[in-house]
């Protein structure tokens, strides 16, 4: 079996996959530029699948989707189990996610992103039964010190403490969901300050995670999907995540255990969210956000700004993109 790191042939060593990828988180965030702000969440994540898919077949890699985006709520997907790439190179895991943040396409909002992450064939959790996970994420300063199964105001005071700085200068990213409201109502009480996110998970936590960000943690509930995909981006950022799967109902709960997952509280670390550090994690602005601009249009040009992560050398790139609207749109 080839492995991600292995060099195919001079012309094709895994850096060069990074960059292949973005190719296809470009094309699906151009893809969803009509139907940005115009209330059609639907539309804009089926353009975008549709793009991702077909330049994934233009990628010299074998790839595999272990987890997904759709099946919660019968939007387009890329399906779990599907073969993607030339299916020359080496054997990978995948996870997508081809509108993180398809709400706020729909309204025209911040930080709808287009995501891939890759890692070595079997290294990735097939979380795909349950789809929602709670997670904790921070920088490299909260590594050994924070963890999920304390009280959210211990966890503050501990990475303030690592952080050498004031609780009350904190700032806590958190999905805004009623399932939430005691979780919000705690980080206050600690004395930290929240950003409440519409969406956009996976922004949430690599922002987090980011040594010149703005916010210092990311906790709450939500997609299994954007949990692996943040955990190989984290891998690159040297910062710490946790993850506890979070089934709806007793019907989840069961498909979960049946597929070997670890409910009841388990908690699933950085190593067992996706084994080893050679990861890649690529992003491209829909909307503009913290971390990445979003697709902007200047007469008969369309400009993309992208992100490449990859945690076997540990760095971030940024990369910065000029496409004639002819050929998209």
């Amino acid at each position: 079996m080839v492995s991600l790191t292995a060099d195919m042939n001079p012309l094709h060593p895994d850096r060069n996959l990074a960059l292949e990828l973005v190719r296809a988180t470009e094309a699906a965030a151009i893809r969803a530029v009509p139907f940005i702000g115009r209330g059609a969440k639907e539309s804009a994540d089926g353009a975008a699948v549709d793009a991702m898919r077909a330049f994934f077949t233009t990628v010299d890699f074998d790839g595999t989707i272990v987890i997904g985006e759709g099946e919660k709520d019968d939007a387009p997907m890329l399906f779990n189990g599907e073969h993607v790439g030339s299916g020359r190179g080496p054997q990978c895991d995948v996870a997508v996610d081809p509108i993180d943040g398809t709400s706020l396409t729909a309204a025209g909002r911040n930080n709808a992103l287009s995501v891939i992450a890759v890692s070595d064939h079997g290294t990735m959790l097939d979380a795909s039964t349950v789809f929602y996970m709670d997670k904790l994420v921070t920088g490299p300063a909260g590594v050994g010190v924070v963890d999920i199964r304390l009280p959210i105001g211990e966890n503050i005071r501990l990475l303030a403490k690592a952080l050498d700085k004031p609780v009350d200068e904190l700032v806590v990213s958190v999905l805004h969901r009623p399932r939430h409201e005691q979780l919000i109502e705690d980080i206050r009480t600690a004395g930290a300050g929240t950003r409440l996110m519409t969406d956009g998970d996976v922004a949430g936590g690599i922002n987090a995670a980011r040594h010149n960000a703005r916010t210092d943690m990311c906790v709450g509930i939500g997609g299994s999907p954007e949990g692996i995909v943040t955990a190989c981006a984290i891998k690159a950022l040297g910062g710490h995540i946790q993850g506890r799967l979070w089934a709806r109902d007793d019907d989840e709960k069961q498909k979960g255990i049946d597929a070997g997952l670890k409910l009841e509280g388990y908690v699933y670390e950085a190593d067992e969210l996706v084994r080893g550090s050679n990861t890649i994690f690529v992003a491209t602005g829909v909307t503009d956000g913290q971390l990445v601009a979003g697709v902007r249009r200047e007469g008969e040009y369309l400009y993309t700004e992208s992100v490449v992560l990859r945690g076997a050398s540990g760095t971030l790139r940024r990369i910065s993109s000029e496409h004639l609207v002819s050929k998209w749109l």
